[in-house]
């Protein structure tokens, strides 16, 4: 029997016992929370932008060395309020290659989200063609940092300045990074931050909007609290977008170890270039080393021409040995609703973002792995690529122990997968 026969996916036992995920929380001092929030339960300060949020706000804006934050309840909030904030209308220009959120945060606005390609061989918007698709209703662009990669943002922002369009960053995936040496947060008229669960900085759930531009960080915090402008003084329409205080707590809590959640992620990542590197038909996507990053995705990207299997069959293999490796962002945001059915045709004009969603997966990282579990993986991705051909061609054969079965990542959205059952 070949090692590979050995595999989860064929019946054999998985590598680790317990499953190891994208984005697994970060936690920090737990002392140093509970502490906060029995602070904030004797105070009886629950909301409305109490002391905990204002210090999350400083801490944010003094890291950066942004004018403003405004602290939100979730990124989405923070990407819908930031679009009307900037009074972005018709049509903006957005790249396929993101978390549906960012699309979702215009569609639901009735904003137009048109999609751009990415530049070829890379995950960005594509300043080229950005430019090629600009008519007379767009208003505006969002460019993605994804994975804490900056997009084009020099490219972009002459492309906005020159055609009077407003510039807004997703940089969801981006917190703690930078760019020419300036941080994240400083560029376009402003920056959308996510703090979910799953992000290197979490508030359980939150998010935040930054901006240097003081007219528009008056007008996000009027929309952010109904548009209240002093008690019983509405002066503005807005929403309810605040930051609890017990989140802003976890906020806080996890800056002062935000230092020591990048240290590890660096080392994982380090540990993942030594064991993937070299593997014939892998590239891991790296970090730009003279730039500050956070570290917190690990990339892989597949070239199933070269390894003989393909993407979806590696993640499905990896899981089975419950690594739950995930395809960021597959299948592209146009290949979803409802935006597949109102830009049917959308694949022929995003070829390099077609390609690259069914070449790319995340693998697990952070407080998840270890530095062996790191090596296992290694080792498992090793000896499905050095066979590749043979275990895709048993792979088309029936596996009476494999069935479909519906089930969750901690923190992420419902998928179907294969699964092994029992694992």
């Amino acid at each position: 029997m070949k090692a590979w026969e050995n595999l989860a996916i064929f019946g054999g036992k998985p590598t680790f016992e317990k499953p190891l995920h994208v984005g697994y929380p970060n936690i920090g001092n737990r002392a140093a929370l509970f502490e906060r929030i029995n602070d904030i339960l004797d105070r009886r300060w629950l909301t409305n932008m109490g002391p905990y949020s204002q210090e999350f706000e400083q801490r944010i804006s003094d890291m950066l060395g942004v004018k403003h934050c405004i602290a939100m309840c979730n990124g989405t909030v923070a990407l819908e309020i930031a679009i009307r904030a900037l009074g972005l209308t018709g049509e903006v220009i957005v790249p396929s290659m993101t978390f549906i959120a960012t699309v979702h945060a215009l569609q639901w606005q009735e904003v137009t989200p048109i999609f751009c390609d990415i530049a070829p061989g890379e995950f960005h918007l594509d300043p080229e063609k950005v430019e090629a698709m600009i008519t007379p209703r767009t208003t505006g662009i969002i460019g993605v940092h994804l994975w804490g990669r900056p997009c084009h943002v020099e490219a972009l922002t002459r492309i906005a300045q020159n055609r009077g369009l407003k510039l807004l960053f997703d940089a969801a995936h981006a917190f703690g990074c930078s760019h020419n040496g300036h941080m994240i947060g400083n560029f376009g008229n402003a920056e959308v931050f996510s703090f979910h669960a799953t992000k290197c900085i979490n508030t359980f759930e939150g998010g935040a909007i930054v901006t240097n531009d003081d007219e528009l960080a008056e007008k996000i915090r009027l929309m952010t609290n109904f548009g209240f402008g002093g008690t019983d003084k509405v002066i503005y329409i807005g929403t309810n977008g605040k930051m609890n205080e017990v989140s802003a707590a976890m906020g806080i809590t996890s800056l002062e170890d935000f230092e020591t959640f990048i240290e590890l992620n660096r080392s994982n990542y380090q540990t993942y270039v030594r064991e993937l590197t070299g593997i014939r038909g892998l590239r891991p996507v790296m970090y730009d080393e003279q730039e500050r990053n956070n570290y917190h995705y690990v990339v892989l990207e597949l070239d199933e021409a070269v390894t003989g299997v393909s993407r979806d069959q590696l993640v499905d293999i990896l899981r089975t040995e419950n690594v739950l490796a995930r395809r960021y962002f597959y299948p592209g945001c146009h290949n979803m609703e409802p935006y597949r059915s109102y830009f049917p045709l959308s694949q022929l004009w995003l070829p390099e973002t077609e390609r690259m969603a069914k070449r790319v997966l995340v693998l697990p990282t952070g407080a998840a792995v270890t530095t062996e579990s790191i090596k296992l993986i290694g080792q498992i991705i090793r000896m499905v690529v050095s066979s590749g051909r043979e275990i895709r061609d048993r792979l088309k054969q029936p596996v009476p122990a494999l069935q479909p079965r519906v089930v969750q990542d901690q923190n992420h959205e419902l998928s179907a997968e294969l699964e092994i059952v029992p694992r």
